[in-house]
This record gives C-alpha cells, structure tokens and sequence, in this order.
C-alpha cells in the first residue's frame, strides 16, 4: 500500500513540476483557443486574445530555438494592433462596425504568392547563417506563410484559413520534433477549426452579399 502511495505521490511531483516548468506554455494555449474560437466567428476581440498569446510565446519559442516563429510572434503583436483599428472603421456600407467578408483576388493571390517566397527565402538564409537552429527550412515556411496569412486575416479575406490549414498542420510536426506537446494540441485543434472557420465564413460571405 506504501508503494502504491509513493508512487501516486511521485506521478503527482511529476505532474506538477512538468505543470511549474510548462505554465506560460499553457497560458498561451489557452489564449490561443480563446483566439481561434474567436476567429471562427469573426469577432474583434480575436486581436486582443490573439495580442496575449503571441507575447506568450515569443517567450516560448526563445526557450525552445524556434526563432523564425519567435520573430513571427512579434510580428502578430504588431498586427493584432492593426486588425484591432482595422475591424474597429465604421464602413460607410453598413450600420454597425464590422469588416465585411472578402474573397481573395486573382491579383492580389499572385503578389502574396511572390512576398512570401521572397520572405520565406530571406528567413531561411537568416536562420541557416546566423542561428543554431536545425529546421531552418519548415521554420521559414510557417513563419512566411503565417505572415501572409495573418495580413489577410486583417483584411478578413476568406481563403486566409486554407493557408492556415496548411501552416498549422506543418507547425504541429515541428512541434513534436521539438516536444512543445501543449502546442501540438494547440495546432491540432487550429488546424481543425480552421476548416470549420473556413465553412463558416463562406456562409456568412454568402448571407452577406444576399442581403
């Protein structure tokens, strides 16, 4: 009986260590599914949640060498201001203040298409000549495409959460590589809403427009 109890006492200091070593990780999973949830019904206050957990983990991704995703966290601070003012401007279309939903242009694909080459490009050298990071390459792939992402985000355009679908289910491998596993959980479930939320702007799109 004294083993049975040593050792519940022993899952239990394991736990809670593991809980003590892993606690701003777990708040910025939090506020990630709070952003997301957020996400999916278009509300503003997606930029405030999404504010808190890209400072979280600026402080997470130092720790772990994640540094492209570091600096993308940095980044989302900024653009969190943005889609705040952004979503906040009283359309002259409308009587309440929203964006309305957008879809994206043939145009507008391509130059984003080419930005986030370039930015993907430019990233990978950084990591690879100036860091110690040893996946250099899927690193610079999420960071750039989440910046293109999160720029269309902001302008609420629809096809924003097919590159999310992509990006998060690629960050959820990463993720495992490097044992972050409250994150992995995290970039399931993104990936997963992401494909709700795309079927839930395409809805709303289409209410929208039949109004």
């Amino acid at each position: 009986m004294f083993t049975d109890l040593n050792s519940v006492q022993e899952i239990i200091y394991i736990l809670l260590k593991w809980l003590f070593d892993h606690y701003i990780e777990l708040f910025a999973t939090i506020s990630g599914l709070l952003y997301l949830v957020y996400s999916v019904k278009g509300n503003i206050l997606l930029w405030f949640f999404g504010l808190i957990t890209s400072l979280l983990y600026v402080y997470v991704f130092f720790i772990s060498k994640i540094y492209a995703d570091m600096g993308i966290n940095i980044y989302y601070v900024i653009i969190s201001i943005y889609g705040w003012i952004h979503w906040s401007r009283l359309d002259e279309n409308i009587d309440k203040r929203t964006l309305p939903y957008s879809t994206l242009l043939i145009r507008t694909g391509i130059i984003l298409f080419f930005i986030t080459l370039l930015l993907f490009i430019l990233i990978a050298f950084i990591l690879n000549k100036y860091t110690d990071s040893d996946i250099a390459l899927w690193d610079s792939f999420t960071t750039s495409a989440s910046i293109t992402a999160t720029w269309m985000l902001a302008r609420k355009i629809i096809e924003h959460w097919l590159v999310w679908i992509v990006i998060d289910s690629v960050s959820a491998g990463l993720y495992i590589y490097k044992g972050l596993y409250p994150t992995v959980l995290l970039f399931v479930v993104y990936a997963t809403l992401a494909v709700i939320g795309y079927i839930e702007w395409k809805k709303q799109f289409r209410l929208q427009n039949s109004v």
